[in-house]
């Protein structure tokens, strides 16, 4: 059952929340203690919320049971500390059973991914969530919309849905979020920029005070400065943090996005928390150049000698 609940999760929600990734072995199986070290750095560091089966988790690349396996991982490792939020999606109806695994994992809310379906009607998408939250039983919901093509009066349909608590924006398009928090002011929603720091500054400007992080797998302590700035609306500062760590963000961004786990699990590796490879079509290994070009980031950020 969830442990953080109400207006403690919303604030929590309002702060990071950081995406974990899914660690593999030798043998591409998921195994559970390399996280632990990950999960550790984060609380100490202050993340808010931590994430389990989201995209830096590498989720359309999971079986529906290997999706279960992790929220069971990731409950265990977290162990209460902070908020859980379980990614479910793809299928409604594997959407529906990792709902009810999550909810019996212990998961504090689910993130419901936006479905990536070719034929997606806007009610289609209304109906896709209230399947989910009858499954849940009244498990917070947080919704991931990577854009708004369904358009801004079936998202509000969606944020009135009872169990919806917050929203992971993840388009570059903060005008059309600052309208769909006017049209949702009287919900209290948590607003979450869910494109991580670089996108942060101008999500946050117009009313997302939370955002998402893949880079607290590697080093949380950037995030949380980061989050600190923009809470004293220091934005100067907050540019100053994420120009030092937009290299980073660059090369996971490279080959059409598809190196953005392969740099925080390379990483890992480096700092000697092997988290395995990530699995096809994600990219894997990194091109020598790429890897260079890590390698000279970490050194000039300490995280390797």
């Amino acid at each position: 059952m969830s442990h953080f609940q109400g207006a403690a999760l919303r604030t929590a929600l309002n702060g990071i929340s950081g995406i974990l990734v899914t660690p593999f072995d030798a043998d591409d199986r998921i195994i559970g203690a390399p996280l632990k070290p990950i999960v550790d750095r984060a609380v100490e560091a202050g993340v808010h919320v931590l994430v389990a089966n989201g995209n830096t988790s590498e989720f359309y690349g999971l079986q529906a049971i290997e999706a279960e396996q992790m929220v069971n991982i990731a409950a265990e490792t977290v162990d209460r500390r902070v908020p859980l939020l379980a990614g479910v999606g793809r299928s409604v109806h594997e959407a529906c059973s990792l709902a009810r695994a999550s909810r019996k994992a212990g998961a504090d809310a689910l993130m419901v991914h936006q479905p990536p379906d070719p034929f997606v009607a806007p009610r289609g998408v209304v109906r896709y969530v209230r399947q989910i939250a009858d499954a849940a039983e009244g498990l917070p919901l947080v919704l991931y919309l990577r854009n708004e093509n369904i358009g801004l009066a079936a998202v509000e349909e969606l944020c009135r849905i009872p169990e919806v608590i917050g929203v992971k924006w993840a388009s570059p398009t903060p005008l059309i979020l600052a309208e769909a928090i006017r049209r949702t002011a009287d919900l209290g929603l948590a607003w979450v920029g869910g494109l991580a720091e670089v996108w942060a500054p101008p999500l946050c400007a117009v009313g997302a005070r939370g955002f998402t992080s893949g880079l607290i797998n590697v080093m949380p302590e950037r995030s949380v400065a980061i989050y600190n700035a923009l809470e004293k609306s220091d934005y100067g500062q907050a540019m100053r943090l994420i120009e030092e760590m937009l290299p980073f963000e660059e090369l996971r961004a490279q080959e059409n996005n598809g190196t953005n786990v392969t740099v925080v699990k390379t990483a890992l590796q480096i700092m000697g928390n092997d988290c395995g490879a990530t699995r096809a079509p994600s990219a894997w290994p990194l091109q020598d150049a790429q890897r260079h070009q890590l390698d000279a980031l970490m050194q000039g950020w300490s995280l390797v000698s």
